[in-house]
């Protein structure tokens, strides 16, 4: 039996309204040369990368800006990445925006150190070398990415997720200002502040779990329950986005470090067969995984029934915990989420085996609470057809 814990987090970290400004009093000291920022299309064509490119103006420090990554980074996004990085002499990277571009910069910098292709790293520390160095600046509140040691590449030509577990690609710093997320779209806000909420329950179920990332995971529910409809219905609120960028941050340490279970081996799947947003794949999923979870899970369920202000006097821990499950899929529907499969767009039937299989591959299912198999994988995905 395992008599210790360890726990990874990036060493820097930047959290609540207006810190972006911060920033350049960290990379001056460390006399970097020239940035490879990592971004999208919209948060440069929109103006929102801007204020970032202003203060590096500011203060001479050089760039050059990769904005065509997709909103599941490909092998091929990463090796155009790391091409960019070494044509131009890039010394560091900054990753602007959500889990996307963040998990693609992360691999750039994985392989800037470690050579190869990203699919030798898929697994579990399968690196040698800690990355280039990545400051991770975040523009939405959900994915965990900017302080984690997980970095998910879509590999094209197996049409799956392959995901990375290592802590050498752990940012150097990581910056989440409310402000950057004012104008997040409200179906973008409710996709990010689900995959929060799984990162969460996720955690505090994991058979990896210990008393400091319960700590963080009970805390993010609580945050999340109480401000994740406020903000999906009034972006412009700055403090549910305030709270929702602490709780994105809680649910991250926890989930860094007590690692997740088959929400995230499932959803993985159908982002990288069907090219959906993680988001969406998690809330989808959320329910009917807490579902099958509930046997070997119904204590700490009905915790978290707590954590999100269901009054739990005189039930007993298995009502409770049902109670929990129901008011997630209450939360879902109250933010416009699907909830069958049948929703997703190109989502087949005939597809499950083959989905299932690879899930079970996935590192994620390692720490679920209850082990099954390719069948039971399967079971999960029709029940919500």
């Amino acid at each position: 039996m395992k008599k210790f814990h360890e726990y990874f987090m990036t060493p820097i970290s930047i959290l609540g309204t207006g810190c972006l400004e911060r920033i350049v009093d960290y990379i001056k000291p460390m006399m970097f040369r020239k940035a490879l920022i990592v971004s999208d299309k919209i948060l440069v064509d929109s103006g929102l990368i801007d204020k970032l490119l202003n203060l590096l103006d500011a203060e001479g420090i050089f760039y050059i800006i990769y904005k065509d990554v997709s909103p599941n980074p490909t092998v091929t996004q990463v090796n155009y990445g790391l091409k960019l990085l070494n044509d131009n002499g890039c010394d560091f990277l900054i990753s602007f925006g959500g889990g996307s571009p963040h998990d693609c910069a992360k691999a750039i910098a994985l392989l800037a150190t470690n050579q190869g292709e990203i699919a030798h790293y898929e697994g579990l520390n399968k690196s040698k070398k800690q990355a280039a160095p990545l400051i991770a600046i975040n523009t939405t509140a959900g994915t965990g990415s900017e302080l984690t040691r997980f970095c998910v590449i879509t590999d094209e030509e197996r049409h799956v997720k392959m995901a990375v577990n290592d802590w050498h690609v752990t940012p150097i710093i990581a910056v989440s200002d409310a402000e950057l997320m004012i104008g997040m779209p409200p179906g973008l806000t409710a996709a990010t502040g689900m995959d929060a909420l799984t990162h969460a329950i996720e955690a505090y179920v994991s058979t990896n779990a210990s008393p400091v990332t319960d700590c963080k995971a009970v805390k993010a529910v609580e945050l999340i329950v109480g401000n994740l409809r406020t903000a999906y219905q009034n972006g412009s609120d700055v403090k549910a986005r305030e709270a929702m960028v602490y709780a994105e941050y809680l649910a991250g340490i926890a989930f860094n470090n007590a690692n997740l279970g088959y929400v995230h081996a499932l959803a993985h799947q159908l982002g990288g067969f069907y090219n959906l947003p993680h988001g969406l794949c998690n809330a989808v999923l959320l329910p009917a995984v807490m579902e099958y979870n509930l046997p070997a899970a119904v204590t700490k369920y009905a915790d978290l029934a707590r954590s999100a202000g269901i009054d739990t006097a005189g039930l007993s821990a298995e009502a409770s915990a049902r109670q929990f499950i129901a008011q997630v899929q209450q939360l879902n529907k109250d933010l416009g989420l699907p909830a069958r499969l049948s929703e997703l767009r190109g989502f087949k039937p005939e597809d499950i085996p083959g989905l299932a299989e690879n899930a079970l591959k996935d590192v994620c299912c390692l720490t679920n609470p209850r082990q099954g198999s390719q069948q039971d994988l399967e079971t999960i995905y029709r029940a919500i057809l």
